[in-house]
């Protein structure tokens, strides 16, 4: 019934996500830089790949992020299956450049580990009643803790949560289709943890809001918003809420390219911390 469905849709509604098999083109999304499926910074509540029931899905990815002071290079994968579950290990490497050099650090980079855990709890993305809605889960290991503990940081490594809902809806932008996601976030890392987690100023997990939301042009192109709200836990320095403005190319099921203009703001005392994103995946 839900094939027919489909098949009924991709015949009536321009713009739709083409399907040959399994879910619709661009519907696994491409990765965020903490490994999860979703956006560039922001999570979304669909599982890695394209795998429906009793099938297995996987994608890999790099991502670079340039700020003229400060470079991000993350990669990883994973693994999802019955689009039930998924899990992730992402790398992240934090090239502190200018901080470095201004203020004779003992490191000049900083990197992370991120083990994630996500589980689609009810709904679907488009053929349920209710949205698609998932729950995260996420540990992060710092590996370069000096920095971070001189800056305030009280720990080098913590678990996280994010409960997310996401919502395909077909026709939905003057013909085109439209995708909403919201998340809330549990966390106290700092700067995704690269910075440690907790700090001199506030050392509790806070209630964190973060959204995306995406216009499908054609089975193959979106263009969207993402925002993520930060924490403030650290005396050495404020931490602003992310946001982007997202490009997403995705000329098949085994390949989707995202480039992004990332506003990141103060990150370790330095402002106006905005640039490039570039992210590559590749789904199997």
């Amino acid at each position: 019934m839900r094939k027919r469905l489909c098949l009924a849709l991709l015949a009536l509604l321009p713009g739709l996500a083409a399907a040959d098999q399994g879910r619709l083109l661009a519907t696994g999304g491409a990765t965020s830089i903490d490994g999860a499926a979703g956006g560039g910074i922001v999570p979304w509540a669909v599982l890695s790949g394209y795998g429906e029931q009793g099938e297995w899905g996987a994608t890999a990815f790099l991502t670079r992020v340039e700020t003229g002071d400060y470079r991000l290079d993350v990669g990883g994968a994973a693994f999802s299956y019955d689009n039930r579950i998924e899990l992730s290990y992402a790398r992240q490497r934090f090239d502190l450049g200018t901080l470095a050099r201004d203020l004779n650090l003992p490191d000049n980079s900083l990197s992370q580990d991120i083990f994630g855990l996500k589980l689609r709890l009810f709904g679907d993305l488009i053929y349920d009643r209710l949205p698609q809605v998932s729950l995260g889960i996420e540990h992060k290991r710092q590996k370069d803790f000096r920095v971070p503990s001189l800056v305030g940081a009280e720990r080098d490594e913590d678990t996280e949560a994010y409960l997310a809902a996401s919502r395909l809806i077909l026709g939905g932008a003057f013909g085109y289709n439209l995708l909403f996601n919201g998340n809330l976030r549990y966390s106290r890392a700092n700067e995704q943890g690269l910075l440690g987690f907790g700090g001199d100023r506030r050392d509790r997990h806070s209630v964190l809001k973060e959204g995306s939301v995406a216009v499908l042009f054609n089975p193959r192109w979106a263009l969207g918003v993402e925002y993520r709200e930060k924490p403030d836990n650290l005396n050495f320095a404020g931490e602003s809420d992310w946001a982007d403005v997202f490009l997403g190319y995705f000329p098949n099921k085994h390949l989707a390219v995202v480039l992004a203009y990332a506003r990141l703001g103060e990150i370790a005392g330095l402002d106006n911390q905005d640039g490039a994103y570039l992210s590559i995946q590749g789904s199997f």
